[in-house]
């Protein structure tokens, strides 16, 4: 424990050397240098890539590798692909449109309204980004509910939030270029340490016995998953899409390419832990890293301790920056020059982002409530599965805001059902539409033959707001 807190002060001690003491007003929102320069396209792109290699998604690699063998951290892995689909269409709208956000871009194709409930979707997810980062960190200083927990859950808030409140964007973007420098090394030094472990305990595969033909067929329906979600799923992250906007569509479209293989890369490399779990019967409680960790020693557990931090504080500070931005601009619909009071409501946002953010931690005191409040709050793929025909065919001619709610809202209702399904136990949906086997098979059914639904109402609203154009007419037509 010695250790991990001496690392906690030597990180704190690095992000505040290098995040800028001040900012200008456009630096705190687009991450501009002094001159005015937009970040390169390497730093922009291992930004990027840090900034969704969260605490929580190492952390789901790894036991996914661990239940599902190879396939299961592929399929993690796969979600980086979201990059790529994302730059390429955010490149088209930028370069058809000129658009300089998402939201005005939902404004001006479909209408207010339609921005507003896009926006929901995306406070809820930045509010989740909070307390599962510093969650998973403040484990590794203490059992859940220690002093030492809560200690190291306010302590890392506040850090990341004293940063991100100087310097906005500017401070996410120069801390994530050492966060991602770091974290690469780390993740090749495990590798590294693994490696030869399985020499000895042999690669898990079919052929091994180790993994049973069930968990591989389970890890490719997870990997089949992930490859219907890249196509929704990136368009609800603001870390994600905020840093599409801050270079020119050329080299934002070259850097996310870079971003999405960086990242999926890194992913890949560190799912091998659950890998090592899985060969050497270690189990995953309570997960797979911290069960490979114990086995191997202190310095591995510290290791690993390093790692949560950087990818929880790369994703965190990001999740301030976005904060600021949604509230002072996004939620206000404000697509003008920034101005100083945009930045003092932008700050005012973070400290209650942090605040909020952190309110589920308490969630370990009421008996029974824990796993409700995480599974209540959190807005899936699914969920947002209607997003995928929003912006892929939002250059469609006569889309407009009957197309925005016939394809949004049938993916609401169908990530709520999941919902109640994982959360009540309630079977709700039909066996029929189950696809691939083990545990993600009624996911992916339920992604695969809802995304085909939201499309159709995608184009129905088409016709629609044909039908009705009075009704139908945005800012744009």
């Amino acid at each position: 424990m010695y250790w991990s807190v001496v690392a906690l002060g030597v990180y704190a001690l690095v992000v505040l050397w290098i995040s800028p003491r001040r900012v200008s007003v456009r630096q705190f929102f687009d991450a501009s240098s002094a001159d005015g320069a937009a970040p390169r396209i390497w730093l922009l792109a291992v930004s990027a890539a840090v900034s969704w290699i969260m605490a929580k998604s190492i952390n789901n690699a790894i036991d996914l590798s661990a239940a599902y063998g190879f396939w299961g951290g592929a399929g993690y892995a796969a979600y980086w692909l979201s990059f790529i689909v994302a730059g390429v269409v955010i490149y088209g709208l930028r370069t058809a449109g000129g658009y300089t956000s998402l939201t005005q871009f939902l404004t001006h194709r479909y209408g207010a309204a339609a921005t507003k409930a896009f926006l929901v979707v995306i406070v809820i997810r930045l509010f989740n980004e909070v307390w599962s980062n510093t969650k998973v960190t403040a484990l590794f200083f203490g059992t859940e509910g220690s002093g030492l927990y809560w200690a190291a859950a306010l302590g890392f808030t506040a850090l990341t939030l004293y940063y991100s409140w100087r310097g906005g964007l500017r401070s996410s973007i120069l801390t994530d270029g050492f966060q991602m420098l770091l974290l690469g090394v780390l993740a090749v030094l495990v590798g590294m340490v693994l490696i030869p472990g399985f020499r000895e305990s042999g690669w898990p595969t079919v052929a091994s016995g180790q993994v049973t033909p069930a968990m591989q067929a389970g890890g490719l329906t997870f990997l089949a998953l992930a490859l219907v979600q890249i196509f929704s799923y990136p368009f609800h992250d603001p870390v994600l899409t905020d840093r599409a906007f801050i270079n020119d569509p050329g080299r934002m479209l070259r850097a996310f390419v870079l971003a999405g293989l960086l990242g999926g890369g890194v992913i890949l490399l560190l799912s091998l832990v659950g890998l090592y779990a899985l060969s050497g019967g270690l189990g995953s409680e309570p997960s797979a890293m911290v069960a490979v960790a114990r086995s191997l020693g202190l310095g591995m557990m510290l290791i690993f301790n390093v790692i949560m931090m950087l990818s929880a504080g790369s994703t965190l500070d990001s999740t301030f920056s976005s904060t600021a931005k949604f509230a002072a601009r996004d939620w206000p619909a404000r697509f003008d020059a920034p101005d100083t009071g945009q930045v003092r409501l932008g700050r005012r946002a973070m400290l209650i982002m942090a605040l909020l953010g952190n309110l589920p931690l308490l969630s370990l005191y009421i008996d029974g409530i824990g796993p409700a409040v995480i599974a209540a709050t959190t807005i899936s793929g699914t969920a947002v599965m209607g997003l995928a025909p929003i912006f892929i065919l939002a250059r469609m001619r006569n889309a407009n805001p009957f197309s925005f709610h016939f394809a949004f809202w049938p993916g609401v209702v169908l990530g709520l059902i999941k919902l109640l399904e994982d959360f009540l136990g309630w079977q709700l949906q039909p066996g029929w539409m189950t696809l691939g086997q083990g545990g993600y098979a009624t996911t992916l059914g339920l992604n695969v033959y809802g995304v085909a639904l939201c499309t159709l109402g995608f184009l129905v609203g088409n016709r629609v707001g044909v039908m009705l154009p009075a009704a139908g007419r945005t800012t744009e037509s």
